[in-house]
């Protein structure tokens, strides 16, 4: 299939290029680079053989978009482009919903116009709020999402819904993940977040490299395990090859279809500390600070849906998350600025 990568460049999109590419399927990035390296895309070609071309595009950009999506005649688009800065979204909402929702609009539009009426979109298990169900299942019901970054996800996905219900031909694939972490095992490609991360992983990496002096685990009184949140890790890798494997049912005609993409398990963020520690033989210094508001205590998956559907299960464990984090922060202490 050719298959069109909107923020192709950036962590998850980069690996699932490399999945996309090993798979058979002909690939175009499109991306601004607003938070991205264009390098990625040249450690994707070393560790696939395989060339990307890449434009360098703002999808808010109609007649830019246009042109592209005009030349290639695109068999399906998975949906990366966005913001993602939970913290940001709340001091800058407005460029949130411009950027994510205005920008996806215009996106559909596009497609719309040169009859591609197939994507694959890249959500979050944030819509689902403060979750009614655990594990969380796709019956779960939305929640109330505490940041505009959330909301923009819940947004998009609403508009998804309205335009397949308004026209059949329509076949969208709604992925919520849950906590991607890891890296491509080559250490060529992974997290590389622009100054302070906003997410566990890299902190921990940075951390462990001596980028950052400690790490900070907020709360410590949930009712958890040992008092810290519980999340759904997932493989980076693991994450890219579920987008494959929603192809099939892009292929299928499915309508409107919803997966949760994670491993069915929690671990709290001490286990995911000690974890690191043990798969590296490294110690992670560590300060306990009071609850972030809108955190929850527990949030992990029911991703049965998926294996049933798809034919997808995660394969990596925490130690395979943890070890190949390292592998990718050690070889690349300042990420692709080296």
């Amino acid at each position: 299939m050719n298959i069109l990568v909107t923020g192709g460049s950036g962590y998850i999109g980069s690996h699932t290029v490399v999945e996309l590419q090993n798979a058979g399927h002909n690939v175009v990035v499109v991306d601004n680079l607003s938070n991205s390296n264009e390098k990625s895309l040249k450690r994707v070609a070393e560790i696939t053989g395989k060339n990307v071309d890449f434009y360098e595009i703002d999808i808010r950009d109609f007649n830019a978009l246009d042109s592209i999506v005009g030349k290639y005649h695109f068999d399906c688009c998975i949906h990366f482009a966005g913001l993602k800065a939970v913290g940001e979204s709340v001091q800058k909402p407005l460029e949130y919903y411009d950027n994510n929702v205005c920008g996806t609009v215009n996106l559909l539009k596009v497609l719309q116009k040169h009859n591609c009426k197939n994507i694959i979109f890249s959500s979050s298990a944030c819509v689902y709020g403060d979750p009614k169900i655990i594990p969380i299942s796709e019956d779960c019901p939305k929640g109330n999402c505490t940041n505009p970054y959330g909301q923009t996800k819940s947004m998009i996905e609403d508009i998804m819904i309205d335009l397949q219900k308004s026209d059949s031909n329509w076949n969208i694939v709604l992925l919520r993940y849950f906590n991607p972490i890891g890296a491509h095992s080559s250490g060529k490609i992974g997290e590389n977040p622009n100054g302070i991360p906003n997410n566990l992983m890299p902190y921990i990496t940075q951390v462990a490299v001596g980028k950052r002096e400690k790490l900070n685990v907020f709360g410590n009184d949930y009712d958890t395990v040992d008092g810290t949140g519980v999340r759904d890790y997932i493989h980076v890798v693991d994450l890219a090859r579920g987008h494959v494997c929603a192809l099939q049912a892009i292929e299928k005609k499915c309508g409107l279809e919803i997966f949760n993409l994670g491993t069915g398990h929690g671990y709290s963020v001490l286990e995911v500390v000690h974890a690191f520690e043990t798969a590296n033989d490294l110690k992670i210094p560590y300060v306990i600070q009071p609850r972030r508001t809108g955190d929850v205590a527990v949030c992990y998956s029911d991703a049965s849906k998926a294996e049933k559907v798809l034919n997808w299960r995660a394969e990596f464990d925490l130690q395979d998350m943890c070890r190949d984090s390292w592998n990718w922060q050690k070889n690349n202490p300042n990420g692709y600025d080296d």
